[in-house]
């Protein structure tokens, strides 16, 4: 019996095969000034009429310009900001019906995030700086809180940093804490915004390679990035200009 070539999937397709765990649907955000242009309604729209479903367990990297509008979309997925139209919905959850309470508490349980600044607590050693989330969740047992967050600097390759603040380690290792921190409470979803922006090339390739095991270990992972190489590192990269979904292509495996 001769073998039936395989169909090319499309990265819509290959989401729609997954049960989405990220979705949004006509979302538009418009920023409004302040003032008199407020009160007429006048703003800058960010976001304009975006549809975007993201499966789980995808690694997905979002590019276009400066002030294209893939940083708003970070926002939106983890809550931080409202749609101005439209709806979002992350993990079966109506992220535009919930409250700021309900919000803050479902982030702590479903999304871990990644900054360009890593923005660790600098009077707190690595370990203090993951055991954070932890406490703010009174997720578990305290006394069993400290060696949940040591676990999560060993995936890193900390374990022996521990004890250490933020100015005695390297940018690399600083960017290392920061992981273990976002995926201290074990969040279904890791967001990342220009996480390699202030990390050598060979820093970024490594940093990549843990986003890679925890996506290998079922995470869904979506980054922004302006580096196309990084960018290609996802199984998928979302492209975004003007406020607009521009392209939707798969990257390298």
């Amino acid at each position: 019996m001769n073998a039936q070539p395989r169909s090319q999937e499309t990265p819509a397709q290959g989401a729609a095969a997954r049960p989405a765990i990220i979705e949004l649907a006509g979302v538009e955000k418009v920023y409004c000034s302040g003032g008199r242009r407020r009160a007429r309604g006048v703003g800058f729209p960010a976001l304009s009429g975006v549809d975007l479903a993201i499966g789980q367990g995808e690694m997905v990297a979002i590019t276009g310009p400066s002030g294209s509008g893939k940083t708003t979309i970070i926002n939106l997925i983890a809550g931080i900001d409202r749609p101005t139209a439209g709806t979002v919905t992350v993990n079966g959850s109506r992220l535009d019906q919930m409250t700021e309470e309900e919000l803050a508490a479902w982030r702590g349980r479903t999304i871990g995030i990644v900054f360009q600044f890593f923005q660790l607590m600098p009077t707190l050693t690595a370990t203090e700086n993951v055991t954070l989330p932890l406490d703010l969740a009174r997720l578990g047992p305290s006394r069993g809180r400290r060696a949940r967050a040591g676990g999560h600097l060993a995936a890193v390759g900390l374990a022996e940093h521990g004890d250490r603040l933020p100015l005695e380690l390297s940018g690399g290792e600083q960017q290392r804490v920061a992981i273990a921190r976002a995926m201290a409470c074990d969040p279904p979803v890791l967001l990342g915004d220009e996480l390699t922006g202030n990390l050598d090339t060979g820093m970024a390739r490594n940093m990549f390679g843990l986003l890679r095991a925890l996506n290998g270990n079922g995470t869904t992972v979506v980054y922004v990035t302006h580096d196309q190489a990084l960018a290609e590192m996802a199984s998928r990269v979302v492209s975004v200009r003007d406020g607009l979904i521009t392209g939707d292509t798969g990257g390298q495996s």
